[in-house]
């Protein structure tokens, strides 16, 4: 089964790449959390996702949104990421794609002709009640941080 809006966001307890543990009830009651799930760190489109997030993160931060970037990659790798990008978000570590799963967005792929299984790019909207209030699968990379960052608005003026 995999994560839907309107249902109790899957828990979950990862490291982020200072090897601090993250979970999501960290923000129950508090915060909006914007988890985003991304293929690969350094790559053409998961860097300007990462950067298009990191240039809205005081947008976020005003509406009480807390942003988490979700990958296989290794908390070595985040960091490097981070540093070069100045990511003022932390990145969490999903080797086995534990959370991956949870959240259905681990899923075959082609390219190239090669089948493999890696991660969809999707995004989640969670409000501090820990419900998904909205998701977005196969994102495209152009305009969605945008249309996220409308949505949270559009929510958090209810």
């Amino acid at each position: 089964m995999e994560a839907v809006e309107g249902m109790q966001a899957p828990g979950f307890s990862l490291k982020d790449e200072t090897g601090q543990t993250v979970s999501l009830n960290n923000f129950a009651g508090e915060n909006y959390v914007v988890l985003y799930f991304y293929p690969k760190d350094m790559t053409p489109g998961c860097t300007t996702q990462a950067c298009d997030f990191r240039d809205a993160s005081a947008d976020f931060s005003e509406l009480n949104a807390v942003i988490l970037g979700v990958s296989a990659d290794s908390a070595d790798q985040h960091t490097k990421f981070i540093s070069k990008h100045g990511l003022p978000f932390s990145l969490l570590v999903d080797e086995d794609h534990e959370v991956s799963e949870a959240y259905g967005v681990w899923k075959e792929k082609n390219m190239y002709g090669k089948t493999f299984m890696g991660i969809e790019r999707s995004t989640f909207l969670i409000d501090p009640t820990g419900t998904i209030i909205k998701e977005w699968r196969k994102v495209k990379v152009a305009d969605h941080i945008k249309e996220v960052l409308e949505t949270l608005k559009a929510v958090s003026n209810q």
